[in-house]
């Protein structure tokens, strides 16, 4: 593995019907291709040695014999390999027939799995040739007619390579009632090799892909879907190689149908691994005793090619990809954000509420989200008081969009200038104006956030935060002043978030406020606390604590998954550089800036808990949060070394 990933592929070769011979050359190339890859794991599908349309010639000894032949020649073929692979084939066990899945690694056949769950229904009457695997005994052999060892047989069985644990799973034992892999799982599997022989119908190869994104999910595994192609259909049947590869809820790749089934995936262990610590309760139930079937120990390692990786890494881990799924979900984050608001505006029974308005998108966001709730509250939009306080570093852009944004949305609009009442706080601290220091800037926000709260008081409304997640991360917020606010509604909205919703709204309202939003979009972040160069904004949040395109990736890799800074570069470098050269949807980043970002971003997130461990409530919206109140648990002391 590398930076915990664990290559895998699914094959549906493209076999005959009751052709051994034909069926063993396709298996074999299959292999050789997933070992040319670099895979690790590959699963075929169900009674793919035989195909799974022989029907009464599965009672033929003939069948039989062939089918054992071609294992011992698979095995053979592939000794030289290092993939660990599973193929479907009939065997015979103390006089019965069992469906099974056949696992082989470097020329040695590690186990034999069984199936369990034997439909007796007329599209594939199994159970008119195949046992169930319930009666087998635990930690039962069999011999196999050529081949000169004893092999591990049963269902208690799972497989380890490079000490990842996979089990076995059907899929008429994934759509049973009692599914195998839920054992599986709970006994350490963190793969499940599906193997089927499911034929098309209408409307079964969705519910197939439901049940397999569902059962990783639910399971928090890696799920390897490995069904019978088209060479498969015969008389009534057709099959169409529809292989799927999810982890943790997410399908990350799924073959074409009707086509020659090979896909290829990089599962990452360590993300199902932190995300099972979260799930303690689930995974501490009663363990039974599985046999652990080790690979071969002496097989070289492969070596994780890191030009190249199998999946997909968003730059933007916040935003859905999808067009049409990010529209639902900035109309559903909205709601979430709108609804909050407004059960603190009843509980309250306040009327008003007040915030700064700066021209920004926060400020901009935390205003309209705003208005939905007083909307949900049937309140009146003039009570609330947005207040833009222009000073040293306010540039006419930003202030005009403030003043437009709260006139066309009907709340109403207060101006006071801080600037006076700034300058004769510099004269009672003795600052010279003239030293655009930390002490210069902050004044400015705490002196914004007092009238703020004077102003509630004298309405008995809510002071309404606008500062975001990805500021709170980087500890970009002046202490007690935008820090601080009587309910923070942005506080779990990264800033990369901000925008599409903000872009949502412009879309959704008609006439002079969405323009004055895409302009809104179009301004430089700034917190312009600095004075303007030719009314131009002179500070750029961006140039001075860095991208938040990166800042969001790490937030997101750092808090939800726990993953080491050399590991969240790792996946920087792909989603940044290596596969957007190539799509061309993100902002590039030299290694060389993703290496020095990355440790601002590690200096600043840590040095600046203390803010976060004082924040005002404010809802969570997604699986990264910072509040300190069940969030995100972290001591204001700590160090990384």
């Amino acid at each position: 593995m590398n930076f915990g990933f664990f290559r895998v592929a699914c094959s549906s070769p493209d076999i005959v019907v009751a052709g051994c011979k034909s069926n063993e050359k396709q298996i074999i190339e299959s292999v050789k291709k997933a070992e040319s890859l670099g895979v690790n794991l590959l699963v075929m599908p169900e009674l793919c040695v035989t195909s799974s349309t022989c029907q009464d010639l599965f009672l033929q000894n003939s069948l039989l014999e062939k089918a054992i032949s071609s294992v011992l020649s698979i095995v053979e073929s592939t000794r030289k390999t290092s993939v660990l692979f599973v193929i479907g084939c009939l065997i015979q066990y103390e006089n019965s027939l069992y469906n099974c899945a056949v696992w082989i690694h470097s020329g040695k056949i590690l186990a034999i799995v069984p199936k369990v769950n034997v439909p007796t229904f007329a599209e594939h009457n199994d159970a008119r040739y195949f046992v169930t695997a319930k009666n087998i005994s635990k930690n039962s052999f069999i011999k196999l007619s050529g081949y000169s060892d004893l092999i591990p047989f049963g269902t208690d069985i799972l497989l380890s390579y490079d000490d990842v644990k996979i089990g076995t799973e059907f899929f008429d034992d994934l759509a049973g009632i009692k599914n195998t892999s839920v054992e599986l799982s709970q006994n350490g599997a963190l793969i499940i090799a599906g193997l089927a022989a499911n034929n098309e119908i209408i409307g079964r190869t969705s519910l197939r892909k439901n049940l397999v994104q569902s059962q990783s999910a639910k399971l928090c595994c890696g799920y390897l879907f490995a069904n019978a192609n088209k060479g498969e259909s015969t008389t009534n049947l057709i099959f169409s190689g529809q292989n799927l590869i999810a982890e943790n809820g997410t399908v990350l790749c799924e073959s074409e149908l009707y086509s020659d089934g090979f896909i290829i995936s990089d599962i990452d262990i360590e993300r199902l691994q932190n995300q099972r610590k979260r799930m303690n309760s689930y995974f501490s139930a009663t363990k039974t005793s599985f046999r652990i079937i080790e690979t071969e120990k002496n097989i070289k390692k492969k070596k994780f090619i890191t030009t190249k990786i199998y999946r997909d890494i968003s730059p933007y881990p916040f935003i859905p990809s999808d067009k049409n799924l990010l529209d639902v979900r900035c109309n559903e984050i909205i709601m979430m954000l709108s609804h909050a608001l407004a059960k603190r505006i009843k509980h309250t029974k306040t009327t008003c509420a007040v915030l700064g308005l700066s021209g920004g998108l926060d400020s901009t966001l935390a205003l309209l989200i705003t208005n939905e709730a007083f909307k949900l509250c049937s309140l009146d939009t003039e009570d609330i008081i947005a207040i833009t306080m222009p000073c040293f570093g306010t540039t006419d852009r930003t202030y005009k969009n403030a003043c437009s944004m709260a006139k066309s949305m009907g709340v109403t609009l207060k101006e006071i200038s801080i600037e006076q009442s700034v300058l004769q706080h510099f004269e009672d601290i003795g600052q010279d104006e003239n030293n655009h220091d930390v002490t210069y800037e902050n004044a400015q926000a705490r002196e914004r956030t007092q009238i703020l709260m004077d102003v509630a008081n004298q309405c008995g409304g809510l002071v309404i935060g606008t500062g975001d997640m990805s500021e709170l991360a980087l500890g970009w917020a002046t202490y007690n002043g935008d820090h601080m606010s009587m309910y923070g509604v942005n506080s779990s909205v990264p800033k990369t978030l901000v925008r599409h919703l903000v872009a949502w709204f412009a879309d959704k309202i008609k006439g002079p406020l969405s323009d004055v939003l895409k302009d809104i979009l179009a301004t430089p972040v700034s917190p312009e606390l600095l004075p303007p160069k030719d009314g131009v904004i002179s500070q750029c949040t961006e140039e001075l604590v860095g991208p938040y395109d990166l800042h969001d990736f790490f937030l997101y890799y750092t808090v939800r998954w726990g993953f080491t800074k050399e590991k969240i570069k790792f996946l920087a470098y792909h989603a940044f550089d290596f596969q957007q050269r190539e799509k061309g949807n993100a902002t590039l980043f030299t290694k060389d800036k993703i290496d020095k970002w990355i440790e601002v971003f590690y200096r600043r997130f840590y040095s600046q808990q203390f803010k976060r461990s004082c924040l005002p409530d404010g809802v969570k919206i997604g699986s990264v949060g910072l509040s300190p109140r069940g969030d995100f648990l972290m001591p204001s002391d700590a160090v990384l070394e």
